[in-house]
């Protein structure tokens, strides 16, 4: 199994939980972004810097990810690309992407964007907070312990 992240989107708070949990479980990871990232040396983290562009590194997430691992990702569209791969998906809010439930969140977020786009709907999530933060260790701690 291996954490992929999708790492231009991914709040620093969710990043260090990470740091901390592959490091105690000797689980491999890569952080993928179109930009420079700072990570602790590791020869479990890795980083994969991708071209600029709209989805470029959720492309390459999706080129490289296996049947088993773990994407780390609050882009639906990415996650239903993972899932559809055998893998599985958790956003920075401890939701899991799995194949029940995937479809049905993609369909609420096209139509949530063209709502937003007609101008019937604005704004967007809250900041992720505490609660959020300990939503997401639990739900990764749940994974690994099941899957690693």
């Amino acid at each position: 199994m291996h954490i992929w992240v999708d790492a231009d989107a991914c709040p620093n708070i969710i990043k260090d939980v990470l740091f901390k949990t592959v490091m105690r479980r000797e689980i491999k990871m890569t952080l993928v972004a179109n930009s420079y990232l700072s990570v602790p040396t590791s020869p479990l983290i890795d980083t994969i810097q991708v071209s600029a562009g709209f989805d470029v590194a959720d492309d390459e997430i999706a080129r490289l990810v296996q049947p088993g691992d773990l994407v780390i990702t609050a882009d639906i569209p990415l996650a239903n690309a993972i899932v559809d791969k055998g893998a599985t998906g958790l956003n920075p809010r401890g939701e899991m992407y799995t194949e029940e439930n995937v479809k049905g969140l993609l369909r609420m977020r096209n139509l949530m964007e063209e709502l937003r786009s007609g101008g019937m709907v604005s704004g967007g999530p809250a900041p992720l907070g505490p609660k959020d933060k300990q939503d997401f260790n639990n739900a990764l701690d749940r994974f690994l312990t099941k899957n690693a």
